[in-house]
C-alpha cells in the first residue's frame, strides 16, 4: 500500500516537471533544500558565535588569538544593528523574488553574496569587518525568505505531507547551526580567529554550489513569474465577491510616512554603532533639550509607525481588523521574548568566556569527551544516511550537486574526528565558549517532537496561554543564572551546570513560542496580506535582537554597579510579567480572533 502511495506521489510531481525522486517519501528536492539551508545555516551561526567573542576578547600583539579590545556596549551595538537589519532584508528580498527574479535565482544571488561577505569577514581589518557584515545583510535578504518560498510552492498540490516536509526542513536549519557552532568555534578557539570565520565562508560557497548544481531537480519550481501569472493573480483579487481578498491600497499618505519611518529607523540603526564605536552621531541635530537625538529619532518613527497602522486597520472590515490587531499584540509581546532570548549570541558568551568554569580534567574531562563525541557523531552519522539517500536517488540527474556534497561531508567528517582525538588525547582541557551555544540546537532537535505532540494533543492551550508560557519557561532560564551567579565575587567561576540549564529552559520557550507565532499569522490574515504581516512579525523580531544588543552590551556596566545576579533579573522579572500579562488578554485575544483556532 505504502509504495502504491510513493508511486502516486512521484507520477504526481513528474506531471508538475520536479524531479520524482522520493527519499524517505519526500521529494528530492526537499533534501536538496533541507542541505543548502543547513550550510548556509552552518555558515551564518558559525559565524555569529563568534563576533562578539573576537570583539571584546584582549588585544594580543601577534598571535592568532588577538581579538580587538572593544568593550561590550561597542560590541552589542554593531551586532544589534547587523542582527535588526538580518530581519528588515528580507522583506525586500522576498519582493524582488515574487516579482522579478523568481525564487531559485534570488537564493543564488543571496548565497553568492553571503560566501563574499563571510570571505571578507576572514580578514582582519575593520573595513572588511564591516563590508563583511553589510554583505551578510544583504545576502540574507535574497536568500533567507526564498528558501520556505520554494519549499511552499513544490508542496502546493500537497497539502498533507506540508507539515512534515517542514519539520525536516526545520531539522535542516538546527543540523546546520549545530555544526556550525561546535566547529568554527572550536577552530577559532584552539587555532585562532580567522580559521573559525574562513570555515564558515568556506561551507557557504559550497552549499551554493550544491544549490546551483541541482537545477534539474526542482523543474520550474522557483522559476520567475510569468506576464500571464501576474495578470491572473491580478485579475483573481479585483474581480474577488470576499471583501477580505479586497485590495487595500497604499495611499500617497501612507507611502510617504512609510519612507519617512524607515529612513529615521535606518538613520537610528546605523547611528547606534557609529556614535558608540566612532564617536560619530549623525543624529545629533534632532536633539531636544535633555533628550538626545536617537531618543527623538525612535520616539518619532514610532509615532509615525503608530498612525500609519491605525489609519490602515480603520480600512479594513471589522473582523480582517480584528484578527490583525491580534497579531500585532502577538508582535509586541514577541519583542521581549527575542530581547532576552537572542542573549545567547551577545551576554551570554561573555558570561561564558568570563564567569564560567570551563576547565576540566581527569574523569570529568573524559566523561565530557565521551557526551561530545555522541553529540556528534551520532548527528553526523544520521545526516549522512541522508546525504547517501540522496545521492542514490539523483546521481543521474544532478551528478555534481553530489559530488559538491561528498566534499562538504568529507570535510565535516575530517574536521570533526581531528576535533575529537585532539580532545580525547589531552590531559586537561578548556570547553570552548562556543560549545554552550550548540545546546540550544540540540535542546530543539531533542524536545520539538515532544512539544508539537503536546500541541496536537487535548491539552494544546489556547495562543495567548502558549505566548505566555513561552515568555515565562524562558525567564525561568535567567533566573537559574541569576541564582546560580548569586554572590560571586571577581575571579570566582560559576558552575556550567547553571548555562546548560538555561539554554534548556530557552530552548524549551523558544518551542511554546516561536513557531506558534508564524502559524497564527498565515492563519489571522488574508492571503493576499500575508507578506506584508510577515514583514511587520520580522520587524517585531528585528526590534527584539537589536534591544536584546543593546542590552547584552550593558552586562559589564550592571555587574559593577550591581551585581551579575542583577543583571540576569532583568531578563527575568520582565518576561514574566509580559507573559503573565498576554496570558491574561487571552479573553480579549480570543474575541478578536473571529474563531480561529
Amino acid at each position: 500500500m505504502s509504495q502504491n502511495t510513493d508511486s502516486s506521489f512521484s507520477a504526481e510531481l513528474e506531471k508538475q516537471g520536479i524531479d520524482g525522486s522520493l527519499v524517505l517519501g519526500h521529494p528530492s528536492g526537499l533534501f536538496v533544500l533541507f542541505f543548502t539551508e543547513m550550510w548556509e545555516r552552518f555558515s551564518f551561526y558559525g559565524m555569529r558565535v563568534l563576533l562578539i567573542n573576537f570583539l571584546t576578547s584582549a588585544i594580543l600583539v601577534g598571535s592568532p588569538f588577538s581579538g580587538w579590545g572593544w568593550d561590550p556596549v561597542q560590541a552589542g551595538a554593531l551586532y544589534g544593528t547587523y542582527a535588526m537589519l538580518l530581519y528588515i532584508t528580507p522583506i525586500f528580498g522576498g519582493i524582488l523574488a515574487d516579482k522579478y527574479l523568481g525564487y531559485r535565482m534570488a537564493v543564488v544571488i543571496g548565497a553568492a553574496i553571503m560566501t563574499l561577505g563571510h570571505l571578507f569577514m576572514a580578514f582582519d581589518s575593520p573595513l572588511f569587518l564591516y563590508l563583511g557584515l553589510g554583505a551578510l545583510v544583504v545576502g540574507t535578504g535574497f536568500f533567507k525568505p526564498n528558501m520556505t518560498s520554494i519549499l511552499s510552492e513544490m508542496y502546493k498540490s500537497f497539502p498533507q505531507k506540508k507539515d512534515g516536509a517542514y519539520t525536516i526542513f526545520y531539522m535542516g536549519v538546527n543540523a546546520g547551526a549545530f555544526f556550525g557552532m561546535m566547529l568554527c568555534g572550536y577552530l577559532a578557539e584552539k587555532v585562532g580567529w580567522h580559521w573559525g570565520f574562513g570555515l564558515a565562508g568556506i561551507f557557504m560557497f559550497l552549499g551554493t554550489l550544491q544549490f546551483w548544481y541541482a537545477k534539474p531537480i526542482f523543474g520550474k519550481i522557483g522559476d520567475p513569474p510569468t506576464a500571464e501569472q501576474k495578470a491572473a493573480t491580478k485579475l483573481q483579487q479585483s474581480t474577488s465577491d470576499n471583501l477580505d481578498d479586497k485590495p487595500n491600497p497604499f495611499t500617497t499618505l501612507d507611502t510617504i510616512l512609510i519612507v519617512l519611518m524607515t529612513t529615521i529607523g535606518l538613520a537610528y540603526a546605523f547611528n547606534d554603532p557609529l556614535s558608540k564605536i566612532a564617536g560619530i552621531d549623525i543624529l545629533s541635530i534632532l536633539q531636544v533639550g535633555d533628550f538626545a537625538g536617537q531618543d527623538v529619532a525612535i520616539m518619532s518613527a514610532l509615532v509615525l509607525f503608530l498612525f500609519v497602522v491605525i489609519s490602515r486597520l480603520t480600512r479594513y472590515t471589522k473582523v480582517v481588523r480584528d484578527r490583525m490587531i491580534a497579531v500585532i499584540i502577538f508582535a509586541f509581546f514577541v519583542i521581549f521574548f527575542w530581547m532576552s532570548f537572542e542573549q545567547g549570541a551577545s551576554s551570554l558568551v561573555i558570561f561564558a568566556r568570563d564567569n564560567v568554569d570551563r576547565s576540566l580534567s581527569g574523569s570529568s574531562l573524559t566523561i565530557f569527551n565521551v557526551v561530545n563525541t555522541l553529540l556528534t557523531v551520532v548527528p553526523l552519522i544520521l545526516i549522512t544516511y541522508v546525504v547517501a539517500k540522496l545521492t542514490k536517488a539523483t546521481y543521474g540527474k544532478a551528478p555534481l550537486s553530489n559530488i559538491v556534497q561528498f566534499i562538504c561531508f568529507a570535510a565535516i567528517w575530517a574536521i570533526a574526528g581531528w576535533m575529537l582525538y585532539k580532545e580525547f588525547t589531552a590531559e586537561s582541557s578548556e570547553i570552548t565558549v562556543s560549545w554552550f551555544s550548540i545546546l540550544n540546537s540540540f535542546f530543539i532537535i531533542a524536545f520539538a517532537n515532544y512539544v508539537s505532540k503536546i500541541w496536537d494533543s487535548k491539552f494544546n492551550p489556547p495562543a495567548a496561554v502558549k505566548y505566555g508560557l513561552g515568555l515565562i519557561i524562558m525567564a525561568i532560564g535567567f533566573g537559574l543564572l541569576a541564582f546560580g551567579a548569586y554572590g560571586v565575587q571577581d575571579g570566582i567561576k560559576v558552575s556550567m551546570i547553571w548555562l546548560v540549564l538555561a539554554y534548556m529552559f530557552h530552548t524549551l520557550g523558544e518551542l511554546c513560542l516561536s513557531p506558534v507565532g508564524l502559524s497564527y499569522v498565515s492563519k489571522l490574515v488574508p492571503a493576499r496580506m500575508i507578506a506584508f504581516m510577515f514583514g511587520m512579525w520580522y520587524l517585531a523580531i528585528a526590534i527584539g535582537n537589536k534591544l536584546a544588543a543593546i542590552l547584552g552590551g550593558q552586562i559589564e556596566n550592571i555587574t559593577n554597579q550591581y551585581s551579575l545576579s542583577t543583571f540576569f533579573l532583568i531578563f527575568t522579572i520582565v518576561p514574566i510579567a509580559a507573559g503573565l500579562i498576554v496570558m491574561a488578554l487571552h479573553p480579549l485575544i480570543k474575541r478578536l480572533m473571529h474563531g480561529v483556532k
